[in-house]
């Protein structure tokens, strides 16, 4: 299948998408065979959400959809995990398709208004997706629609569903304990957030509000595979990851970029696709897609890049965001650089995670630096155990899954490290959260570097 979500140059008007093969055909065809339908053709082309949990898509609507009550969707954009460019990418190329998903998914599942979520500092990509959704509302495709875009905080976990929500509502992204899809959008039924919520009139029954929430690729998908059916979108991929993804390929490679490739391609071929390979002399050590799945090793990379080839090889293809590390690359400083990400991310809701997110931390970079031994090695395990206690996101086993495969991967250079008494490797990689991805050069986040565990900035 030939790429269809990332056009050759960007999509630059309402004009230009509707002069395209799909462009309003979706829309059309969702209206045209009503809500129950458009579920089920979407159910039908096993569509995957593209956010990084690959739950089938249609299951989702259909879920939303049966329950009583207000219904909103939710679109998240926040696009948080290093190493990826995706989403951001997709906007600046045709943010068209994804307002038309939203519409037919709001449609769907009956939704009473939809939010489009992203983080403040998208400048760029907020006023595309805003122009997209003023002309489409102008020319009538989105009919009596409402749609807020929201501009939110640049931490992490304002890409994680229940604090997404918390944020549209006005709140810090502190992650609630409920799912979107049993606790909702300005619900008044009980919670256990972090802050109260009010509560509706006297005599007015608790709410729950089941939500949607999609991520901005999931969404993009929807208007092609309504214009052209779930045949199509199933003659690619694989038969549980059917149709394409949209790959970040960054770290020691030729040309880092974004580039759509089917799934079921190999991780190999998608590094030489998208990044252009690696530099001459030089062999991958070691892929990390994101901070939230174990660590590929380089004799794992004939992987099919798909849902359950990856789960396989006992990791997550996540968001398609692959940080590439070269034989000259120390596992330590990787661990310890991406360690330090979680830890500073973690909001402090769940103490286990606070505390054993940032003691794991300062282990990894005790055995780093220098100084360190084989009680920093112990310290690491004792807190791998423990860090996930009682935690109400995913953030504290994202640290587990990935601090323990680094270890288990690479154990001799842990050891190295803790007999030298200093990094036999000493070449520090960037911290891999992404400003700007264009013309085969990546612009890293160097601020990241004086944020605290509280989320303020040390003095720049």
């Amino acid at each position: 299948m030939a790429p269809f979500l990332l056009p050759s140059r960007p999509i630059e008007s309402l004009d230009a998408y509707l002069a395209t093969e799909v462009g309003g055909l979706g829309v059309a065809r969702a209206q045209e065979i009503g809500p129950a339908a458009t579920i089920a053709e979407v159910t039908a082309s096993g569509l995957r959400g593209r956010g990084g949990g690959g739950f089938p898509t249609g299951r989702k609507w259909d879920g939303i959809a049966s329950q009583p009550g207000r219904r909103y969707l939710v679109v998240n954009g926040a696009e948080g995990e290093p190493g990826t460019f995706k989403d951001r990418a997709l906007l600046r190329a045709n943010p068209y398709q994804l307002v038309e998903g939203l519409i037919i998914a709001a449609f769907a599942i009956g939704a009473e208004a939809a939010f489009v979520c992203l983080k403040q500092s998208f400048g760029r990509e907020i006023e595309r997706v805003t122009g997209a959704i003023q002309e489409m509302q102008a020319a009538g495709i989105c009919r009596d629609c409402e749609v807020t875009v929201v501009a939110g905080p640049d931490e992490y976990l304002f890409g994680e569903e229940k604090a997404m929500l918390e944020v549209v509502e006005g709140k810090p992204p502190l992650p609630r304990q409920l799912p979107p899809y049993v606790h909702g959008l300005f619900a008044t039924a009980p919670q256990t957030g972090w802050e109260g919520t009010p509560v509706g009139a006297p005599g007015d029954a608790p709410a729950s509000n089941p939500t949607l929430v999609n991520n901005v690729e999931t969404l993009s998908n929807v208007p092609h595979i309504l214009a052209r059916g779930a045949d199509w979108f199933r003659s690619s991929g694989t038969a549980e990851s059917p149709g394409t993804i949209v790959a970040t390929v960054v770290g020691d490679v030729v040309a880092p970029d974004v580039g759509e490739v089917e799934m079921g391609a190999t991780l190999r071929d998608v590094i030489d696709a998208v990044g252009s390979g690696l530099p001459a002399g030089r062999t991958v050590k070691a892929v990390f897609s994101g901070v939230a799945n174990a660590v590929v090793t380089g004799d794992q990379l004939d992987v099919p890049l798909s849902y359950e080839g990856f789960a396989a090889i006992g990791s997550g293809m996540g968001s398609a965001g692959f940080i590439v590390h070269d034989d000259t690359s120390c596992m330590v400083n990787a661990a310890y650089v991406y360690s330090r990400f979680l830890a500073i991310e973690s909001c402090g809701q769940c103490p286990p995670c606070k505390l054993g997110s940032g003691e794991i931390t300062e282990h990894l970079q005790r055995l780093e630096t220098g100084g360190g031994g084989d009680a920093d090695n112990q310290g690491i395990g004792h807190w791998l155990q423990r860090v996930t206690d009682g935690n109400r996101c995913f953030l504290a086993v994202e640290e587990q899954q990935m601090v323990s495969s680094v270890l288990r991967a690479f154990p001799e250079e842990f050891a190295e490290h803790a007999e030298l008494g200093r990094c036999p490797r000493p070449r520090p990689i960037p911290m891999p959260k992404i400003v700007d991805l264009a013309d085969g050069a990546v612009t890293y986040d160097e601020s990241f570097w004086r944020k605290r565990p509280d989320w303020t900035y040390e003095p720049g």
